[in-house]
Formats: C-alpha cells, sequence, structure tokens
C-alpha cells in the first residue's frame, strides 16, 4: 500500500511538472497571456524587466488582431519577446512609425523608460510619505470602540 501511495505521489508531480509551461507565455486567451506576462515579469531580475514589458507592448501595439497576436507570443520565452519586441522595433522604424523618430536605437527607448519607471517609483513612494506623514496629523478618531 505505501508503494502504491509513493507510485502515485511521483506519478501526480510529474504531470504537474510536464504541464506547466514554466517560463513561456500562454497565449490561449488574452486574459491568460496578460497573467503569464505579468508572473514572468516579476520572476524577472530587475534590470531586465522594462525591457521584457516594452518588448511585449511593442509587439502588441504592432499586432492588433488577437488570433494572430496570440500566435505570436505563444509559448515564447522572456528571451524570444525580447528578440521579437527588437524586430517589431526595428522595422517599425524602418518605416518611419512617428513615435520612434525620437529613439536613434532599441537600447535609447528602453534606456529612456528605465528612467521614466524611476522616475514613477520614486514619485509613488514619496506619495506614499506623505501620506502617512498627513495621516499622523489628522485629528479625527474613530470613536466606535469608547
Amino acid at each position: 500500500m505505501k508503494k502504491l501511495s509513493a507510485l502515485l505521489l511521483v506519478i501526480a508531480s510529474l504531470a504537474l511538472v510536464a504541464c506547466g509551461k514554466g517560463e513561456q507565455i500562454n497565449g490561449h486567451n488574452t486574459n491568460t497571456a496578460y497573467k503569464s506576462i505579468r508572473m514572468i515579469k516579476n520572476r524577472l531580475p530587475t534590470d531586465n524587466r522594462i525591457e521584457y514589458e516594452v518588448s511585449f507592448w511593442t509587439i502588441r501595439d504592432s499586432i492588433k488582431d488577437d488570433a494572430e497576436f496570440l500566435s505570436t507570443v505563444d509559448g515564447k520565452n522572456p528571451q524570444q519577446i525580447v528578440e521579437l519586441g527588437k524586430e517589431f522595433y526595428q522595422k517599425r522604424k524602418a518605416s518611419g512609425f512617428k513615435e520612434y523618430e525620437q529613439y536613434s536605437s532599441w537600447e535609447e527607448m528602453i534606456a529612456k523608460f528605465g528612467k521614466e519607471r524611476i522616475e514613477q517609483d520614486r514619485s509613488k513612494s514619496k506619495n506614499k510619505k506623505d501620506q502617512v506623514d498627513s495621516s499622523r496629523d489628522n485629528v479625527m478618531y474613530k470613536l466606535d470602540n469608547i
């Protein structure tokens, strides 16, 4: 009996491991694609997140049709998404895409978005600090417990 339960546990574990896509985008539908993008992004080192995210949205902005978009990103890992993002960037820049005229290269665009993200994070943390400080100065008290 012990051997049977151990065997079932091993089989179930192998089945779960075999079914998981791991670090690949699940392009079954747009919701699963977005969820897997978010999950993968959160697992990436901080330095790689911006490029990955910009790559994904560059692809998404280039491919408006959901079915085509999903088939393009389905099963791709982070490195493949970045490579595709660079390809789409180059194609759109060569075709005169107005939004990319301000950047001389992919790396420059990524650096700009990285700086913007840092500024956003600073602004958010400053706002949170201000909110905490203002709550200390608040003279309104909850009198529910009295």
